[in-house]
């Protein structure tokens, strides 16, 4: 008997702004996206971290070409300093390693913030993804190892006080592309004199998204099942497959609803709308002469749609549009 294929999924495409709860990691976030929407392909547009609840974006299918746009946008985050106590990994996982009994007033807090703002050289935390001669630097904290992470230059767009208390103090923060907020706590604390690690951290928009795009586990959930259900049984009943009957096709309408459109991701970019003749020959790889009074001349790059949908990423050279990235019809 010939051996059955493995399934490969759906050829779905589309953005899911999940609504992280805390305790879920990225990676497990994401594999739970992909069985919900039994997608083929799925990626996050950034990290965040178990203990960090908040907007991850995850894509699904030809959003997987946009996510670096979307992981170069500006994120806002709002996370609460505990003063006090510097941890291993500057959030509460981690135990204690330096304590003081000092606390900060809100003028002292105050009086830090214009240091923390604009283009600024940062260090990552100890416990961070960044590679270190080839190893990620969180596996030679585990192993005990502390390692030297070189600064690296961020910007932080602003950093206001939202409330502040004799222990702690609540920030929103918007910044760019590589910025830990647990070392802005870490760094804070230290200049303080009384140290400090994130108690709790939210991440609140990634650009181009925001709270309005948010969907839950639990909503997306109902969408596909149509009531909440227990996870285990509803994928027992996913994957359930009789032998001597077929298998009644799901219906995925309520769900794919949920998604945000894979060209949401480019609103950065001169949008160009072609011909469906263009779009085909775009697609099979040419460069095609953008017309129109208004069309640009040259652009480094450049998106072009077709009655609304995304076709291609691309240059505008001369007036021809030349395309780098092309998307599936």
């Amino acid at each position: 008997m010939a051996r059955r294929g493995k399934k490969k999924g759906r050829p779905i495409s589309g953005w899911v702004v999940l609504d992280k709860p805390v305790g879920m990691g990225s990676t497990e976030a994401v594999s739970k996206i992909k069985w919900l929407f039994q997608a083929e392909k799925a990626g996050h547009a950034g990290t965040l971290d178990p203990l960090a609840s908040g907007m991850l974006p995850i894509a699904l299918g030809e959003a997987t070409k946009t996510v670096p746009y979307v992981q170069d946008g500006a994120k806002i985050y709002r996370f609460t300093v505990a003063w006090g106590q510097e941890r291993s990994t500057d959030d509460l996982e981690g135990p204690v390693t330096k304590e003081a009994d000092q606390r900060p007033s809100e003028t002292d807090v105050r009086a830090l913030l214009g240091k923390y703002t604009g283009v600024i050289m940062q260090t990552p935390p100890q416990f961070s993804a960044i590679k270190i001669a080839g190893e990620r630097a969180y596996d030679l904290a585990r192993e005990g190892e502390t390692v030297d992470i070189p600064a690296r230059e961020i910007e932080i767009g602003r950093l206001d006080i939202v409330e502040h208390r004799p222990d702690r103090t609540i920030f929103e923060v918007e910044c760019g592309k590589g910025t830990y907020v647990r070392s802005l706590a870490r760094d804070m604390g230290r200049d303080l004199g009384c140290f400090g690690h994130i108690s709790e951290l939210r991440r609140v928009e990634v650009e181009p998204f925001t709270p309005e795009d948010f969907v839950t586990i639990a909503e997306l959930e109902a969408a596909r099942f149509g009531a909440t259900v227990d996870e285990d049984d509803a994928q027992a009943a996913d994957e359930a497959e009789p032998a001597d009957a077929v298998a009644k096709p799901i219906d995925f309408d309520a769900i794919d609803a949920l998604l945000v459109d894979t060209s949401a991701a480019l609103d950065c970019l001169p949008q160009i709308a072609i011909s469906d003749d263009a779009a085909t020959k775009i697609r099979l790889g040419n460069p095609v002469i953008i017309r129109g009074r208004d069309a640009p001349v040259e652009a480094e790059e450049a998106c072009a749609t077709s009655r609304g949908k995304l076709v291609a990423i691309g240059a505008i050279e001369q007036g021809m549009f030349k395309p780098k990235r092309v998307f599936a019809g």
